[in-house]
């Protein structure tokens, strides 16, 4: 029998940080899933370590509001490096909270980043032979919720 070889710890290296601006919401109504929400993508950026990115308009972040207290995200969109390279972004999240405080984030009202649990799973697909290793990676990131845009960390696991 062999011995047991320790496995490495993961740790976090910094990936991007992200402004997505959004539009209004359009409401499907309550479904036997939970209420259904498609949140417009119109635009923003990103910044990495040396490199940059906007956010093309046309994505959609579908949102299924489970209860008073938990939101399931599932975000798409595409991301033009400043390289010119593109990049198809799909980011699954929680966004979970107090009831009275999700009620607002839902109303598009400012609610303190720090009270809201937003934890998100980035995935990346690219064309690109220099980007390549994004799509060989897993990702995880923290965000919080504005009126008009998300704001996201990513950080990539080591």
């Amino acid at each position: 029998m062999t011995e047991p070889v320790p496995l490495p710890e993961p740790r976090l290296r910094f990936f991007a940080d992200l402004r997505v601006q959004v539009g209004a919401p359009q409401e499907v109504g309550r479904t036997v899933h939970g209420l259904r929400r498609l949140i417009p993508i119109t635009g923003g950026h990103a910044t990495g370590d040396g490199w940059q990115a906007r956010v093309l308009a046309g994505g959609a972040d579908f949102q299924l509001i489970v209860s008073d207290t938990l939101a399931e995200l599932d975000a798409r969109y595409t991301l033009e490096t400043d390289a010119g390279d593109l990049v198809y972004v799909q980011n699954r999240a929680l966004r979970a909270g107090p009831a009275e405080l999700m009620a607002q984030l839902a109303r598009g009202e400012l609610v303190d980043p720090a009270l809201i649990y937003f934890r998100c799973s980035p995935q990346f697909e690219t064309a690109s032979p220099t980007l390549r290793w994004i799509a060989e990676r897993l990702f995880t990131g923290s965000g919080a919720r504005y009126p008009d845009a998300v704001a996201m960390r990513f950080w990539e696991v080591m």
